[in-house]
């Protein structure tokens, strides 16, 4: 397995801020394995993009291998009006645009997930699904996120879904950190706690 290293993987650094002003989102689906080649055409032309990484560690004997993956093969998060677009475009990584119909719902769902990546959540990509009840998580490092709770091999974990690629990643958690969310459109996506 090919080392990958890290790359780019937030352009501007304050991109999901809600008080900032930015384009809308759009969604470019890449050709394969291409998703960090894509940030790095960005990143000179100051197209704001967010490609979310996970750490993957492989032992073998005698060394240690650690790879940085897209969470969401294929897939990059960008804003921008036509100039971005076009830019990104030019790139010939891209095999599609998917547009956003709910930018705000999306933009709540990246800057959760990106809350779990700072607080240093190991996160696990899950493929996506909606069932239960929505919740909230209500103390730790987590406190304020939205997401699901399910039962996995006994242990808890908050799914934190993105809806527009029908996708989802998970990071364990006590159930007592979780409490109901009050209405569907105060989640993320529903939850049920297990």
């Amino acid at each position: 397995m090919p080392l990958l290293k890290r790359g780019p993987e937030i352009h501007p650094p304050a991109l999901l801020d809600a008080d900032q002003n930015f384009a809308p989102w759009f969604v470019a689906y890449t050709r394969g394995r291409q998703e960090k080649a894509l940030a790095r055409h960005l990143l000179p032309l100051g197209v704001p993009f967010y490609l979310p990484l996970s750490e993957k560690v492989t032992r073998r004997p005698g060394r240690t291998l650690t790879s940085y993956l897209p969470l969401f093969p294929g897939y990059v998060f960008l804003r921008g009006g036509p100039v971005e677009r076009i830019a990104a475009l030019r790139s010939n990584l891209i095999v599609r645009v998917l547009e956003v119909a709910d930018q705000s719902l999306l933009g709540e769902e990246l800057r959760s997930l990106r809350r779990l990546q700072l607080a240093g959540a190991d996160l696990s990509p899950l493929p996506f699904f909606a069932a239960g009840d929505p919740v909230r998580v209500t103390a730790g490092p987590f406190s304020g996120c939205l997401g699901t709770v399910l039962r996995e091999h006994g242990h808890r974990r908050l799914v934190v879904s993105v809806s527009i690629l029908q996708r989802s990643v998970a990071v364990e958690l006590d159930r007592e950190s979780v409490t109901a969310a009050s209405t569907k459109l105060e989640s993320v996506r529903g939850a049920a706690v297990a």
